[in-house]
């Protein structure tokens, strides 16, 4: 007699393809599905982000039971639900008796700890199983890392091409003969730059059910609820991917790294909250892009750069993460310890960029990887901000934030707070760069030219000062010998003035005024 297995599906593993559903049996075994509070509360994430789940969530139970296979589906407001993952699957085996548990590894390092624990309360056994929807395994990772003094994206980006073949020629070489064409893709903004127009899905019942529920039980939940466009099922992902290869792809490389005043998307994708919830693949993304590029429908700067975010960096922070857990979160390198300022969350500060950024992410649970890397995350490392703080931000606000992804971009590459494991140099930088690469600054209450006095845009005197209290450790850093030769070419007088500037933004910072 065949047993029965209680096969349990996280919220961001809404993939038909993981060994735990393409192993089941429609006869015998029972997926558990569960809306907890646990995990829709652990931070105060952003209200679109738990409708998406949400929606997705229940589209996925329905296309399980459509095609036969039985799903016990927990929603947030029943009225037994323990609001716990262990406390749904222990309620699950009690109530449904299977010879044993099965589940795909978790991306986060305290939801593997928590199963590992389960284990020894269940009366059955769990398997944990890996999540094959990754490129890259961690055996494989942790190869390609042992042994090495450093680890750099760029060199592990260069195995996964030639392990997926991707974008490669029959001589083993790189196509275009070159492996990175990020040079070509950090244009300014020019005249006429805008978005693309994206898609909007029609809302169903479900979809409206869990906006009204998300409504009534997060009424203090942060971020703006509607409009809500987010594709919840895959069939509607595909068609995202799709509108983004045939319409948005062409323009994306030239100026991937632009800001533009009321343009959150510009010609991004939009595609990573499907791709980390499982409705979307990684290689398929991939293989798409690839194919636009040999049949000459987007130049390859574009398709390089968008498969070099997700088999390159999306793998790599996936291996430091897991690398370096459970020690990663507790980094903090540079000592920085200044309280997250209040306007991360309302917005309401002088800085126009910071205002801009913030906007989007309030309204949208999106900003692109500029804006979170050289606008709010090179604010937080300017300011000395305490990393556990702005990680716990940054896992919030943003759709497709979950930490295996969200931590080594947060502590690694915008705040240094790991030292240098993820990137090489800190990503700092004065209101010089904000102002060439966006229209942020027109209209500020800062001027991004000057750096002293009450017009002085809080970015120039901030920078400066970071690199000087930084000096000891970063003066020898081979990227670095030219910032500090400007620095000492200031002499003492406009060194002391720069620094006297940026305690006044600190002060004015804890105080609300910036």
């Amino acid at each position: 007699m065949a047993e029965t297995v209680l096969r349990v599906i996280l919220g961001d593993q809404l993939s038909t393809r993981l060994d735990v559903v393409a192993g089941a049996s429609k006869a015998h075994d029972v997926f558990l599905m569960a809306e907890v509070m646990a995990e829709a509360s652990y931070v105060r994430h952003h209200v679109k982000k738990i409708a998406f789940l949400f929606s997705a969530m229940r589209h996925y139970a329905a296309a399980l039971r459509a095609a036969g296979y039985a799903v016990r589906y927990v929603d947030l407001e029943d009225e037994d639900n323990s609001q716990s993952l262990d406390g749904e699957i222990l309620r699950a085996v009690n109530d449904l008796g299977p010879a044993r548990v099965a589940i795909t590894e978790p991306g986060e390092w305290r939801l593997r700890e928590g199963f590992e624990a389960l284990r020894l309360a269940l009366p059955v056994p769990l398997d944990i199983l890996p999540d094959t929807r990754f490129l890259c395994s961690h055996k494989r990772f942790a190869a390609w890392a042992d042994d090495r003094r450093e680890l750099r994206m760029e060199y592990f980006y260069r195995e996964m091409r030639r392990d997926h073949d991707i974008l490669m020629q029959p001589d083993d070489k790189p196509v275009g003969g070159r492996w990175n064409f990020d040079t070509e893709n950090r244009k300014p903004p020019k005249a006429g730059l805008s978005s693309t127009r994206r898609l909007s899905f029609k809302k169903d019942a479900i979809t409206r059910q869990v906006l009204d529920l998300v409504a009534r039980r997060f009424p203090e939940g942060y971020g703006q609820l509607e409009p809500f466009h987010f594709a919840v099922t895959r069939r509607q992902a595909l068609r995202e991917l799709d509108h983004f290869i045939a319409e948005v792809l062409p323009g994306f490389g030239d100026h991937q790294d632009a800001m533009l005043k009321g343009q959150p998307y510009l010609s991004h994708s939009l595609l990573a909250a499907y791709i980390n919830a499982g409705l979307l693949y990684p290689l398929e993304v991939c293989r798409k892009a690839e194919a636009a590029f040999r049949e000459g429908r987007a130049p390859l700067n574009a398709v390089e750069g968008l498969i070099r975010q997700i088999l390159g960096w999306r793998e790599f922070v996936r291996g430091v993460y897991w690398r370096f857990m459970p020690g990663y979160l507790e980094t903090n390198a540079l000592d920085a310890v200044e309280p997250l300022p209040w306007f991360y969350w309302s917005g309401e500060t002088r800085m126009a960029c910071m205002g801009e950024a913030l906007a989007h992410t309030h309204e949208h649970a999106y900003s692109h990887h500029i804006q979170r890397l050289m606008i709010t995350g090179n604010f937080a490392l300017l300011a000395g901000l305490d990393p556990k703080a702005v990680h716990e931000w940054y896992l919030a606000v943003y759709a497709d934030a979950y930490e295996w992804v969200e931590a080594p971009n947060t502590l690694g590459m915008a705040l240094h707070a790991d030292g240098g494991i993820v990137a090489s140099k800190p990503y700092a930088a004065s209101a010089n760069y904000i102002r060439r690469m966006s229209n942020f600054c027109e209209g500020c209450a800062y001027d991004p030219t000057v750096s002293v006095g009450e017009l002085a845009c809080p970015f120039n005197a901030l920078y400066w000062d970071f690199i000087a209290r930084h000096r000891e450790r970063f003066s020898h850093n081979a990227r670095m010998p030219y910032v500090y030769a400007n620095w000492d070419r200031m002499g003492a007088e406009k060194q002391s003035a720069l620094q006297r500037q940026a305690q006044a933004h600190l002060a004015a910072m804890r105080d609300g005024r910036l």
